[in-house]
C-alpha cells in the first residue's frame, strides 16, 4: 500500500471506482480507492441496475445520457462483461395530466439532445405484450434505456482505473481523517495510514460517517426499498426480443426482464428510513433487509393489474435493500465547502445512471478547477444549514414517497415547512400570501383573494395564480407594489484588502462610494460565476447581493480566494432581510417614512446609502428589477417588521399593495431582464447572455479575462433573445424546444404571462441567425408548436424612463 497519493477514494461502489477510473482516464496517474470489504459491498450489488437518460434537469440529464453511451466502451477497454442490455424503455402515462407533461416532457428531451418519441397505446402493446394497456393514453419510448449487471459495471470501472496506474485497496477501512497542516490529509485505515493531497468521499451507505469525520453532517438518509424477481413466465419462454424497461408513472411501480423472468420494482409509501444512527461498518457485502410485504400489498396490486402475468407467476427473490438519497433526489458532488481538499461523490441514488456522469464531473472539476458546464443541480454547495437531520429526514421521505408523481412546475411540495421565515411572513400571512421556498426560507408568491384558501393549483397550464397576480403586475406598474426581498443573500467584504479582492472576484469596475452596479463574476473559464451587485459602502467596505439560493456556493468560491490577512468576510443573509418597492408612487412613500432627500436630484438612480426609515436604520438602494422607479430596503430581521408596518401604513392612500415574486417575474419578463439559473449560469459566457456590457475588460486583471477577452472577439453561436408567444392556456416554462420550421434552433430559458403587456413572453437562447427583431419561430408548449416572434425591444418602457426618473 501506498504512503502518499494525489487523490484517494474512499468506498468501492459503483460511483467510487468510476470517480477512479475517470482519474486516471483525464491523466492523473497516483490515485488509489480503499475499500472496507470487497468491491460493491454496499448498495452497488443489490441494485436493480437499470439506466435511462431521463432527467427534468439539464445537467442531470447530461450526466445521466454520459454514463449511458459510456457502457459499451467501458465493456471495450475493461475486458469486463457488464451483462449489458439495451431493451429500450417506456415511461407510461394512464391519466391525462400526465399524458400532458410527457408531452411537455419529450418537447424538452429535444433540447437535452435525447432521442425520445411518443408512442401510443397500440405500440406500447407491440414493445410490451405483458402490459395491460386498456387504460394507457400513451409513453415516451426511449432506444437507450436498459438494464447491466451491477457488479460487472463495477469492476469493469476498477479494471479500468488499474489499467491506467490507479491502485485499489480491499479490506481496507478508513477508520479517521486529520488534515496534515500542508493541505493534505492523513488517512489513517486498518491497514496503515496514508497520505493524500486529496479525499474523495463516495461513501454510499457510510457517506455520512466519513463525512463526520471531518465534523460535516452530509444531507442525505438511506432508505429501504423493495423489488421483486418472478419466476419464468411462459409468455417469456419463446419471446424473439426482450421487453423494454418500463416505468409504469401513474401505478409508481417499474419493470424489466430478468432472464425469462421479470423484476418489479416499487416506491411503496409510506418511505421507509433506514440507519437513523448510522451505518454499521458490518453491514454489507451480502447483507439484505428483512422484506416487509405488508407495506407492499398495495404497490404490488397494481402492478399484477398492470402485468396480469405475474398473478399466476411464482416470486422467486424479493430484494430489501437501502439506498442513500438526498432531498431532492440527486447527487451530491463536489468540494465540500469549509473543508479544502475534501470532496464529495455521495447520496447517488441512482448509481447506475448516474455513476459515470458523476465520476467524469468530479475528475474534470478536480483537475480543471471547475466542472463542465452548469453542475449546480448535484453541487453538494446547493444546501446549507438549513438542511438539519430532521429537514432531510422529512424532505429525503418525501422524495422517495413521490418518486414517480407528477412534480408540477408551480408545485412546492409540504415536507420540510416552513424551516426558515423572514420577519415579514407572519404579516403576508395574514394577508392571505401564498408561499413558496427557496434554499429553506419560504417567500411569498402571490397574494390570493381573501374569500379563497391561498393555495395554487399544480398544473403545467395557468393556474388560480394568474388572476390575483395580473391584479399585483398592474398596481405596481400604475401605483406602488411591496415584496419581501428577503430571500436574496448579502455578503459583507471588509478591510484594507477587500479593493483589491473585489478586483480580481468581480468582472466589472467596483462602484465608487454609495453607488450601485451590477457586477458579473466569472470563472477561469469565462463562465459567468454570478450576476452579483455590489453597493461600496466605503472606501474598503462593499455589500454584494446574489441569489439567495447560492449561498454556499458562493461563498465557497468567496472562501477559496480569499486572502490570508486584509479582508473580513460576513455572510449576512440569514440576519438581514429585505423589502423592494416600486412603481410610480414608491418614492412618494418612501418619502413619507425618512427625513432625508429622495428626489431624484437628491438619490439618483443607481446609488445607495444608509438613511432612516420608520424608525430604523436601513440601507437604501435605488435600483428595481422590473423597470419602474423603485428601492431596496435592506435591514437586520429585528427592523424589518417595523419598517414594513410604517411604510405600508403611511402609504395606505398610495394603494400601495403587497405582491409575490410570481409578479416580479412577469414584470421583469416585460422588460427583457434574465434571472440566475435560467438566463445565467455556469452555461453561458457573457457575450451570449448580454452582460458583456457590464465586463470591464480594461481591467488589468480578473479571474477569467483573458477568457473573456477570447469571448468578447469572437461571434456567439447563440444569443439571448425575447419572444412574443401566441400562447393559448399555458405559457412556456423552461427548455422547451424553439424551431424555425422543422429546424431546432434553440431553447427557452423562462417565461411569464406579460400582464400589463397582454403578451405571453419567453427568453431563451437562439442561434445567432435567427437573433434577428422579427423573426418567426414556434416554440412547443405542453406538446403544442405555437407561433412566436423576436421581439425588438421591451414591450414595457423599452427606453428605461420609468426607472431612472
Amino acid at each position: 500500500m501506498k504512503r502518499h497519493v494525489r487523490v484517494l477514494v474512499i468506498g468501492g461502489g459503483v460511483v467510487g471506482c468510476s470517480v477512479l477510473y475517470h482519474l486516471t482516464k483525464l491523466g492523473w496517474r497516483d490515485v488509489a480507492l480503499c475499500e472496507r470489504k470487497e468491491l460493491t459491498a454496499g448498495s452497488s450489488w443489490h441494485a436493480a441496475g437499470a439506466f435511462h437518460a431521463l432527467n427534468s434537469d439539464a445537467a442531470m440529464s447530461r450526466l445521466q445520457a454520459y454514463s449511458v453511451a459510456l457502457y459499451p466502451e467501458l465493456q471495450r477497454i475493461s475486458g469486463q462483461d457488464i451483462g449489458l442490455h439495451y431493451p429500450g424503455g417506456l415511461n407510461v402515462a394512464a391519466t391525462k395530466e400526465r399524458w400532458d407533461l410527457l408531452r411537455a416532457d419529450v418537447a424538452r428531451h429535444k433540447t437535452l439532445g435525447l432521442d425520445t418519441r411518443l408512442v401510443s397505446s397500440a405500440e406500447i402493446r407491440e414493445l410490451c405484450p405483458i402490459m395491460d394497456t386498456r387504460d394507457v393514453l400513451g409513453a415516451i419510448y426511449d432506444p437507450m434505456e436498459g438494464h447491466l449487471d451491477p457488479s460487472g459495471a463495477t469492476h469493469a470501472f476498477a479494471k479500468a482505473a488499474r489499467q491506467n496506474g490507479a491502485e485499489i485497496y480491499r479490506h481496507t477501512r478508513v477508520l479517521a481523517l486529520a488534515p496534515t497542516g500542508r493541505g493534505s490529509w492523513d488517512v489513517s485505515t486498518d491497514q496503515g495510514t496514508i497520505e493524500a493531497e486529496h479525499v474523495v468521499n463516495a461513501g454510499g451507505l457510510w457517506a455520512r460517517e466519513v463525512g463526520r469525520m471531518v465534523g460535516v453532517e452530509l444531507p442525505l438518509v438511506p432508505m429501504e426499498h423493495h423489488y421483486l424477481i418472478t419466476e419464468d413466465l411462459a409468455e417469456l419462454a419463446n419471446a424473439a426480443k426482450e421487453l423494454p424497461v418500463v416505468v409504469d408513472l401513474d401505478g409508481e411501480m417499474y419493470m424489466r426482464q430478468e432472464r425469462r423472468g421479470v423484476l418489479l420494482g416499487v416506491y411503496e409509501t409510506p418511505a421507509t428510513p433506514w440507519a437513523l444512527g448510522g451505518t454499521s461498518w458490518d453491514y454489507g457485502e451480502t447483507d439484505l433487509l428483512a422484506p416487509d410485504l405488508d407495506r407492499l400489498t398495495g404497490a404490488l396490486e397494481k402492478g399484477f393489474t398492470r402485468f396480469p402475468t405475474l398473478q399466476a407467476a411464482g416470486i422467486r427473490k424479493i430484494v430489501n435493500g437501502p439506498f442513500t438519497f438526498t432531498p431532492d433526489g440527486n447527487p451530491l458532488v463536489g468540494p465540500v465547502p469549509g473543508v479544502p481538499n475534501y470532496w464529495a461523490a455521495c447520496g447517488v441514488m441512482a448509481g447506475f445512471c448516474q455513476g459515470g456522469g458523476v465520476g467524469l464531473a468530479l475528475a474534470t472539476w478536480m483537475i480543471t478547477g471547475e466542472p463542465d458546464g452548469d453542475a449546480f443541480a448535484l453541487d453538494v454547495a446547493r444546501f446549507g444549514d438549513y438542511a438539519s437531520k430532521a429537514y432531510v429526514l422529512e424532505k429525503a421521505g418525501e422524495f422517495y414517497s413521490r418518486r414517480f408523481r407528477i412534480a408540477y412546475p408551480n408545485e412546492y411540495w409540504p415536507a420540510g415547512r416552513p424551516s426558515k421565515t423572514s420577519a415579514l411572513h407572519g404579516r403576508l400571512a395574514t394577508r392571505n400570501a401564498v408561499h413558496g421556498v427557496s434554499y429553506g426560507l419560504e417567500y411569498p408568491l402571490y397574494f390570493a383573494p381573501s374569500a379563497e384558501a391561498p393555495e395554487e393549483t399544480p398544473t403545467l397550464r395557468r393556474s388560480n395564480a394568474f388572476g390575483p397576480v395580473a391584479s399585483e403586475c398592474r398596481t405596481a406598474r400604475s401605483a406602488a407594489g411591496v415584496l419581501d426581498a428577503s430571500s436574496f443573500s448579502k455578503y459583507e467584504f471588509a478591510g484594507h484588502g477587500a479593493e483589491s479582492l473585489l478586483d480580481r472576484l468581480l468582472a466589472a469596475k467596483l462602484p465608487a462610494v454609495g453607488r450601485v452596479k451590477l457586477t458579473p463574476m466569472l470563472a477561469a473559464s469565462g463562465r459567468l460565476m454570478g450576476d452579483l451587485t455590489t453597493i461600496r459602502m466605503a472606501p474598503d467596505r462593499f455589500l454584494v447581493f446574489g441569489s439567495g439560493y447560492l449561498q454556499a456556493w458562493h461563498m465557497r468560491w468567496f472562501a477559496a480566494h480569499l486572502p490570508a490577512t486584509g479582508v473580513t468576510l460576513r455572510n449576512l443573509s440569514n440576519d438581514w432581510g429585505g423589502i423592494a418597492m416600486f412603481g410610480p408612487k414608491s418614492r412618494e412613500a418612501l418619502a413619507r417614512v425618512t427625513a432625508e432627500d429622495v428626489s431624484h436630484a437628491g438619490f439618483p438612480f443607481m446609488t445607495a446609502r444608509m438613511m432612516d426609515v420608520g424608525l430604523c436604520n436601513a440601507l437604501v438602494a435605488r435600483m428595481s428589477v422590473t423597470g419602474e422607479l423603485g428601492y431596496e430596503i435592506h435591514a437586520p430581521q429585528v427592523y424589518l417588521g417595523a419598517i414594513y408596518d410604517r411604510l405600508m401604513a403611511a402609504a395606505q392612500d398610495l394603494l400601495i399593495v403587497n405582491v409575490g415574486m410570481y409578479a416580479l417575474l412577469s414584470l421583469r419578463m416585460e422588460k427583457g431582464f434574465g434571472i440566475w439559473t435560467r438566463e445565467f449560469s455556469r452555461d453561458y459566457t457573457p457575450a451570449e447572455c448580454g452582460l458583456a456590457r457590464f465586463v470591464a475588460y480594461d481591467k488589468p486583471a480578473f479571474i477569467g479575462r483573458e477568457a473573456a477577452l477570447r469571448d468578447r472577439d469572437t461571434a456567439p453561436e447563440r444569443q439571448l433573445v425575447l419572444l412574443d408567444v401566441d400562447a393559448a392556456d399555458a405559457d412556456a416554462s423552461f427548455y422547451e424546444p424553439i424551431w424555425s420550421g422543422d429546424q431546432r434552433v434553440g431553447f427557452v430559458t423562462s417565461a411569464a404571462y406579460g400582464h400589463t403587456c397582454g403578451k405571453s413572453l419567453a427568453m431563451g437562447y437562439v442561434s445567432s441567425s435567427m437573433a434577428k427583431a422579427g423573426t418567426p419561430l414556434d416554440v412547443t408548449i405542453v406538446g403544442e408548436r405555437r407561433s412566436c416572434r423576436v421581439l425588438a425591444e421591451p414591450p414595457v418602457d423599452p427606453m428605461g424612463a420609468r426607472m431612472r426618473a
